[in-house]
């Protein structure tokens, strides 16, 4: 079992409001590179959302909810059918997106009983509490070729260090995909 992050970031590290759904003022940054760099499988997960988990926090999942299931090209398709959990102390209905539910129980402890690969898309909060303790095994990770100065960073200054080896790095579209894994210890 592997947990994965797959993040949309720009060059200085900011993770946020890469649609523009948030409101921000520069929100929208990896859209204005064109439909190309953001459709479809760009993160290469191919058979990991077939047989992996899905882990959402709840602000992500409710923006996926109204957005993926009215979709049905391949990549949606496989979106939709993904197994999905959700780390939220509020939400208690998961209609809205088949295969749902809600975590029961502490988040990293549904984590470490995960006996299939877990795959974080957006969701920070959930990325850094994972962070926190060490557990992420693979980041990939979408950089654009954008600098914002200002947003959510996905490595805050301060937060726990992490020694990563990278494993590929392509070009898809305007951005690149680079994938990290954990350096040997």
């Amino acid at each position: 079992m592997s947990v994965i992050v797959i993040e949309f970031i720009t060059l200085d590290g900011i993770v946020s409001d890469p649609d523009g759904r948030g409101g921000t003022a520069t929100g929208g940054w990896a859209f204005r590179h064109g439909p190309e760099t953001v459709a479809g499988d760009k993160f290469r997960l191919g058979n990991v959302l077939d047989d992996g988990t899905m882990l959402l926090g709840r602000t992500t999942w409710q923006l996926f909810s109204r957005l993926w299931p009215g979709r049905d090209d391949p990549f949606s398709a496989r979106m939709n059918a993904a197994r999905k959990l959700v780390a939220s102390r509020t939400l208690t209905d998961t209609s809205a997106w088949a295969n749902s539910q809600v975590i029961e129980g502490d988040l990293l402890d549904a984590v470490k009983r995960e006996q299939r690969d877990v795959v974080i898309t957006g969701s920070l909060s959930v990325v850094r509490a994972l962070m926190a303790e060490d557990l992420i095994d693979e980041y990939r990770l979408l950089t654009f070729p954008t600098i914002l100065g200002a947003g959510e960073r996905l490595f805050p200054a301060g937060g726990p260090p992490a020694y990563l080896e990278c494993l590929s790095a392509e070009r898809v579209g305007a951005a690149v995909l680079a994938r990290y894994t954990r350096a040997a210890r």
